[in-house]
């Protein structure tokens, strides 16, 4: 063979002529004739894979016309050169290791070789662009059907992978001896890497099918790197593909790993770190630098190679100092990596322990970094070193305080991720185990005790060995020829406490032996040495301790802060929260129970995210009892239970019914159940506590007595219990022995058996009847043996107890006897006339169609049914106010009495009861609650006990609901109590209002400004009700926005007294829930015409303030410059000008050249009339600019108005003091735009005729305009009075 196959640069240089000896393709065949060409596979059984020297020629051909050939002829020509490159795989490891290879031979090979791998590759990266390009232009359609270019594509997805182990099985075996010297030219290896780097750049490489292709390349580039000299070449094509292609990050990791492990080739790593640490911050600043790909791949490989990364850690420093966040995430992120994996552990050197403190110093420093998500990025490192334990015990204190401070982190994510880091600090945490968490002040006196009897220890032992030294003669040290730990503790007892005892039986056992086997007999010194260890033992017992004490305190203080966290805005960061409090109840950490009693009321949430998390919070702490039986389970379920529930509030038990404790499908329920019950019955000694908390349970679990099962709301009647039934003569005589004996619990316990009463009996209202006359008969007895006047015996503390309890019963049976009408009874006719309705349908024959044809088209109107519950529902009403008024009538004076007499009747407990006991009377009829309305909100207002106040406005709120139009005109006195001294009855006052107005039982008027100023309460409950009640009124349509004048102006009012800081607090609260850009225009100008009503500098200065707290845009500005003239006039107040100011500073940030040059304008002449005053900016240059905007009359009219002195100061030539000469007293109308502007002038005594004399057409009258309507916006709470000398402005209707 006398020709040379040189691998070329391009395909089509074969075709050239070359030099000496070099091959040129002399036959490229035409599209046509390829298919008949290509089948040369006899050729290659015959001669073997050498046919190739014979046919490259056709091979060639295919890459030459690829565009024009069919798929099938390229498909043929792959499965061709695949096997034509096994065949080389095959054949050439015996001959290379043969010693008579001839040098014919080998040039025969080794053009094989090159040409069989070159036609490979150069098809392979065809085939590989064309499947891409196929990938994108084309798509299945909603058939789902494929056509053939689809089925090409998946072929070649199977077919790659094959190429690939082709390439590697020859690449592996040692073909550089083929070339002379061993040197392999560097187009070669440039063609295979090439084809696989084409290969790496499908954007699927990086899924999971494409696995089997990404392991074959990686190893085929790793043969490259190891046996070809391809390091170079690697390292700088990671670093271009990564520029470009972002999916490749991860797969570059792992083949840079693979390539330092498996291969060996360790300084790939470093070639690659140090291309990425050049990178200048201007270059990773441009677009396109590809910044997130070398962070995600520094990121990747230092979770694969930690170790390998730490000699080039110096590099990668550079860029924590750069502007690229991305890249200083990636940086921490590795060395959290190192500090796990590698430099952890005891067994570190002094240098490891020199690079472990550096690396955590420089996290540290990046907790405060500027930007928020390397400072949550940071966090989560900390987060998994504190998980795998590699963090020194001496950095626990310090760590912990950043991360606490963190919370307080501006980020979401950033709080989100120190609330992690400190969760975790609590599981893994080397002070304390599970069980037993001391807390700080447990702490400290320990470790007082510790730290005097250390020092008290440590000079008693120097001060013995310096004596011994001293003295070594004397009685006491004459038999001690050497000191050792055990004959110098003895004398030290034999000193302070005699031959009794000894000190040293005061120490333990362990701490005894240690300092026996430690320190053997040794001359004098030595024992003073052995002495200071076991003191530098004791000191760090001490430091222990104080780092155990400071860590403590710093999880309490994590504590209250994460506290406030659960009712934020933020779900993600509640949920974390949430999950915090579990963690430290876990963990069983003093004050830990509050958390988890905080988050409870969340189960009512409207987010399900929220309320899922706490009831999964709850479940996982209550529900997961450890035991080895069932029995021992279920008692251990029951005890966790009854220690959360049995000191709980109503509304607390309410919530925990919420959670659902016990479901039908946990395995535990009938023991549990079980359990209950013996201990409510008395079965097992327990507490009352623990009774009552069973009961409590038992309730939760909706387990009833046997009767009480039987009750269902279904057709048939329901069940009821006889009159004479052993339960109410038992419930009865309780009650009424109750009423006239003094028990604190009998309140809770009469109004759960009333309930019970209506719920159960038969009649109820006639038993409930019997009851209250038992119970006044007997407080009637009590009295008629003590004294004989009832008035007298209201002075003794134990009769109005007793009255105040009777009272309690008159109201409780009034309030159920109206439930039980309008719910049972009303029920019980709706059950009633439906079974007579399907009696009579059953009764009717065949000849009857006509008649229900009928009742069917009326049953279709809705009005038999709808007729039948008016009539039901009139009859309920007429019971109410005649029968059931007249039969509680007996007290309904004595309440009256009571309530308008507080000097006479000032027992409280009697006041709260019969204030309660009225106005459960008038939940009874509409006559009731007319009559004595206005005894009640006397009661509301003048009351001196708060609990009264707080239950009339509950009550109130009630009959709000029951009956609004008699409450609407008393909606004023219902607001009056949001400012009331007493933060119990503020709290009541805002939580009713808020149900009121949220259910849209009162409308929402003006005075929610009063619940705006409980933003700003001293009671920080009370400013978080008020922040809900904003919160809730925001989700409605344009609710805040429609109320926001009249609140700023009722805000604003100088008689109101509020400072300034307090009026800002409160409005940028208000203006953050204003966030459409229509609206923000709208208050633009309605803020802007309220600068005309108001009458103080102040009122001025809160409007200007309102102004700028707006998110300003375009439109909202160029609404600003149009009401220039309403605020111009009040620019030489600072407290006007300096928020308007801020409003430009705003505007100016991102906008466009355009609309800055009309914000600098604006801010220009701000200033201008701040500093020289409107007079003496506007004068001359407004003149000008008038006289020209005012030559005709119908260019002003459709022009944007200027301000009005201007155009005063040009009307049709004539000059301002014309206008003011004319002496009018009817108003003038101008008519500008869409604008009509009323002027009032002082009267000076002329006639309205002198008005029409002018003859000026600049003024027309309103009656012309009156053709035109235009609706402009107008305020409920302006004044329309004139200040004397002045003008006023309002618009109307034209």
């Amino acid at each position: 063979m006398s020709w040379d196959f040189f691998v070329p640069v391009y395909v089509g240089d074969l075709v050239k002529t070359g030099g000496i000896n070099q091959y040129v393709v002399q036959d490229v065949v035409s599209p046509k004739h390829l298919p008949s060409s290509l089948r040369f596979k006899a050729a290659l059984r015959s001669q073997g894979p050498v046919c190739i020297l014979e046919h490259f020629d056709t091979g060639y051909s295919v890459l030459q016309h690829y565009n024009s050939v069919d798929l099938a002829v390229k498909e043929d020509a792959l499965e061709l050169l695949i096997q034509v490159v096994s065949g080389l795989s095959t054949s050439l490891p015996a001959l290379l290791v043969s010693t008579t290879l001839s040098a014919a031979e080998r040039k025969e090979k080794l053009n094989a070789v090159k040409m069989s791998v070159f036609l490979l590759c150069k098809l392979t990266e065809s085939l590989e662009s064309e499947s891409y390009r196929q990938s994108i232009v084309t798509a299945p359609g909603k058939s789902g059907k494929k056509g053939k270019s689809s089925e090409g594509l998946q072929q070649w997805d199977s077919e790659r992978e094959t190429v690939l182990q082709a390439l590697v099985q020859l690449l592996q075996l040692d073909i550089r001896s083929l070339w002379n010297l061993s040197l392999v030219e560097e187009e070669f290896i440039s063609c295979v890497s090439c084809c696989c780097y084409k290969l790496l750049e499908n954007p699927t490489i990086g899924h999971v099918k494409s696995k089997p292709t990404r392991d074959s390349i990686i190893h085929l580039l790793g043969l490259l790197i190891k046996k070809y000299n391809h390091l170079l070449g690697a390292s700088v094509k990671v670093i271009q593909l990564l520029q470009h292609f972002e999916q490749l990050s991860s797969v570059f990791a792992q083949a840079v790993s693979v390539w330092s492990t498996e291969y060996g080739m360790r300084a790939i790593i470093g070639e690659v770190i140090r291309e990425i640490g050049q990178k200048s911050s201007e270059e990773l600043a441009r677009e396109g630098s590809g910044v997130k790909s070398f962070a995600t791949f520094l990121s990747e490989l230092g979770t694969l190679v930690p170790e390998l990364m730490i000699p080039y850690i110096s590099v990668l420093i550079t860029h924590l100092e750069g502007e690229s966040h991305s890249m200083r995430v990636a940086v921490c992120e590795v060395l959290g990596e190192i500090l796990v994996r590698v430099l952890c552990g005891d067994g570190l050197d002094e240098t490891g322990k020199a690079d472990r403190d550096r690396f955590f110093d420089t996290l540290q420093e990046h907790l405060h970094d500027t930007h928020s998500h390397v400072r949550a990025r940071v966090l989560q490192v900390y987060t998994r070193i504190v998980n795998s334990k590699a963090l020194p015990l001496t950095k626990y204190s310090e760590v912990m305080e950043l991360a606490v401070g963190r919370l307080m982190d501006k980020s979401i994510n950033a709080v989100k991720s120190a609330i992690q880091l400190l969760a975790a600090f609590i599981a893994h945490n080397p002070y304390s185990c599970k069980d037993s968490f001391l807390s700080h002040w447990q702490l400290g006196s320990r470790l007082k005790c510790e730290i005097s009897f250390r020092s008290l220890n440590r000079n008693a032992v120097k001060l013995c060995i310096r004596a011994h030294s001293s003295f070594p003669e004397s009685e006491m040290f004459s038999s001690l020829s050497t000191l050792t730990s055990g004959n110098l503790m003895d004398t030290l007892a034999l000193i302070f406490k005699g031959n009794s005892c000894t000190l040293f039986s005061q120490c333990s056992d362990e701490d005894a032996s240690e300092v026996s086997q430690n320190l053997p007999p040794t001359p004098q010194k030595e024992g003073e040495k052995e002495a200071d260890g076991e003191l530098k033992k004791q000191e760090m017992l001490v430091q222990y301790l104080k780092d155990t004490e400071t860590f403590a305190l710093q999880v309490e203080r994590a504590i209250s802060v994460i506290n406030t966290m659960l009712y934020w805005k933020t779900t993600s960061v509640v949920q974390e929260a949430v999950q915090f409090c579990v963690t430290v109840c876990e963990f069983s950490v003093a004050n830990s129970v509050s958390g988890v009693r905080r988050m409870l009321p969340l189960v009512w949430s409207t987010d399900a995210a929220i309320k899922d998390a706490v009831v999964q919070a709850y479940r996982r702490l209550y529900l997961n009892p450890q035991g080895d039986t069932v029995r021992v389970k279920a008692q251990t379920l029951v005890d966790s239970l009854s220690e959360l529930i049995v000191d709980a509030s109503l509304g607390t038990i309410q919530c925990l019914e919420e959670i659902e404790f016990f479901s039908s499908s946990s395995s535990l329920q009938s023991t549990v159940i079980q359990v209950l019950w013996e201990r409510f019955t008395g079965k097992r000694e327990t507490s009352g506590l623990n009774k009552r908390a069973a009961v409590l349970l038992l309730g939760m679990a909706n387990v009833h007595l046997p009767l009480l099962c039987l009750f269902q709301q279904s057709k048939s009647a329901p069940f009821r219990l006889p009159q004479d039934h052993q339960l109410f003569t038992c419930l009865t005589q309780a009650i009424a022995e109750g009423v006239v004996m003094e028990d604190p619990y009998w309140q809770s316990f009469m109004e759960q058996a009333v309930r019970l009463v209506y719920f159960l009996a038969e009649s109820p209202d006639q038993l409930c009847s019997r009851l209250l006359q038992r119970s006044a008969r007997l407080l009637l007895d009590q009295i008629a043996e003590g004294v004989t006047h009832v008035d007298v015996c209201l002075s003794g503390a134990v009769s109005c107890v007793c009255l105040a309890q009777l009272l309690a019963l008159c109201g409780c049976v009034a309030f159920w006897q109206v439930s039980h009408l309008e719910r049972s009874v009303s029920a019980e006719l709706r059950r009633r006339r439906g079974e007579t309705e399907e009696r009579e349908e059953k009764e009717k024959g065949p000849g009857s169609k006509q008649a229900a044809n009928e009742s069917t088209m009326e049953e279709e109107l809705g009005l038999i049914g709808a007729s039948a519950e008016d009539t039901e529902a009139e009859l309920i009403r007429k019971i109410c106010e005649t029968e059931l008024l007249n039969l509680l009538s007996a007290f309904l004076p004595l309440l009256v009495r009571v309530c308008s007499s507080p000097g006479r009747y000032s027992h409280p407990q009697l006041t709260t009861a019969a204030c309660l006991a009225l106005s459960q009377y008038m939940m009874i009829s509409p006559s009731a609650c007319e009559e004595n309305i206005r005894l009640m909100f006397t009661v509301l207002e003048r009351s001196a006990l708060p609990v009264v106040r707080a239950n009339a406005i509950i009550a109130l709120g009630d009959l709000t609901v029951r009956f609004p139009n008699i409450l609407e005109p008393w909606t004023q006195n219902l607001y009056a109590r949001l400012s009331d001294e007493v933060p119990s009855v503020r709290q009541t006052a805002v939580t009713v209002l808020t149900q009121l107005v949220l259910k849209d039982v009162l409308k929402v008027k003006g005075q929610v400004s009063e619940v705006a100023v409980l933003l700003i309460d001293p009671e920080p409950h009370i400013t978080s009700l008020a922040l809900n009640f904003f919160n809730e009124l925001a989700a409605k349509d344009n609710a805040i926005y429609n109320l926001l004048p009249d609140i700023i102006s009722r805000l604003s009012d100088p008689e109101r007294g509020m400072s300034s800081e307090d009026f800002n607090t409160i409005m940028k609260q208000l203006f953050s829930y204003i966030t459409k850009e229509r609206q923000t225009e709208s208050l633009v100008e309605k803020l802007c015409q309220r600068f005309r009503t108001a009458k103080t500098e102040r009122q001025w200065c809160d409007l200007a303030m309102s102004l700028s707290l707006l998110s300003m845009c375009e439109r909202g500005f160029k609404r600003l410059q149009e009401c220039w003239e309403c605020y111009s006039d009040k620019l030489t107040e600072p407290g006007v000008y300096q928020p308007l100011l801020s409003i430009t500073a705003k505007l100016r940030r991102g906008a466009k050249p355009q609309f800055k040059g009309q914000v600098d304008e604006f801010e220009k002449r701000l200033t201008a009339v701040h500093t020289r005053g409107l007079e003496n900016v506007e004068s001359p240059e407004m003149d000008e600019e008038n006289q020209k905007a005012g030559s005709s009359t119908e260019k002003t009219a459709m022009r944007t108005p200027l301000p009005t002195r201007g155009r005063q100061k040009s009307k049709r030539g004539q000059s301002r003091s014309r206008l003011l000469d004319l002496n009018i007293q009817e108003p003038l109308v101008i008519l500008f735009g869409n604008f009509c502007l009323f002027y009032f002038f002082p009267l000076t005594g002329q006639s309205k005729a002198s008005v029409s004399s002018q003859g000026d057409d600049s003024f027309v009258t309103p009656r012309k305009t009156r053709k035109s309507k235009k609706p402009v916006i107008t305020f409920s709470s302006d004044e329309d009075e004139d200040e004397e000398g002045g003008c006023s402005f309002s618009h109307h209707y034209l």
